[in-house]
């Protein structure tokens, strides 16, 4: 089964919108691990208007389940990760004033840039997934860098899957599979709801891991986050 990575950065935004502690991000975050979710998702930013590098450190001793880092490896990222060494370090491009993701990496022209980032990170025991499209050749050159795994950038599937599944699907699916003929695991994650989840876990049963955040919070107001856990775990059985 493809395992559910709860982003809680949605949670951190609500907090720091009145500042105080409420939410409690950490309690949150246990929450979600005692409802079911396999693995917390942060991605913190250099202003911190989300997630703070002091909530990071208070999460890692705290969790149980896999704990995913994302971000744009400047140095006081580099810094962070390896200090905190959680199980995955996830690696995107973003610049410093984005709102969300919304590109994956061009791995050929990052390859220099990226290679020893990643190595240093498997030395520290981390490991790496790579943001990236659906393009084949940048694929391969994830692998090149020496990735463990990929995460698909989702959101064109997510744009696309009203108006046709079977071809909103299609290049994810391909991209998948060529990633696993390189040795490369696939993660996946952007825009995945309860509407489009069940589908693309189907197609791409091999998925190891997909993270949501904003949908996933979103449909918690309605729901409750215990309630919602179980919709999306049920999702990721395909």
């Amino acid at each position: 089964m493809t395992k559910l990575s709860v982003n809680i950065n949605k949670v951190a935004t609500l907090r720091n919108s009145r500042g105080g502690n409420n939410p409690n991000v950490i309690k949150v975050a246990l929450d979600c691990e005692k409802f079911g979710a396999e693995g917390i998702t942060v991605h913190p930013r250099p202003d911190e208007r989300h997630i703070r590098r002091s909530d990071v450190y208070e999460l890692r001793p705290v969790l149980t389940t896999e704990f995913n880092i994302e971000g744009y490896p400047s140095p006081e990222f580099i810094e962070l990760v390896c200090a905190v060494k959680p199980a995955q370090v996830t690696l995107v491009p973003d610049a410093p004033d984005a709102i969300t993701s919304n590109a994956g990496w061009d791995c050929d022209r990052y390859f220099d840039f990226l290679k020893p980032i990643v190595e240093r990170f498997q030395v520290e025991g981390i490991r790496v997934s790579i943001f990236v499209g659906t393009d084949l050749y940048n694929i391969e050159r994830a692998a090149a860098l020496g990735a463990d795994r990929i995460e698909l950038y989702t959101e064109p599937y997510a744009v696309n899957y009203p108006h046709g599944p079977e071809l909103a699907v299609e290049p994810f699916l391909k991209a998948a599979e060529h990633a696993r003929k390189f040795g490369l695991e696939v993660n996946a994650g952007h825009d995945l709801s309860l509407e489009n989840l069940t589908y693309l876990c189907n197609q791409i049963p091999f998925l190891a891991e997909v993270s949501i955040g904003h949908a996933l919070i979103s449909d918690a107001l309605y729901f409750g986050l215990e309630e919602t856990i179980k919709r999306y775990k049920k999702c990721c059985l395909g």
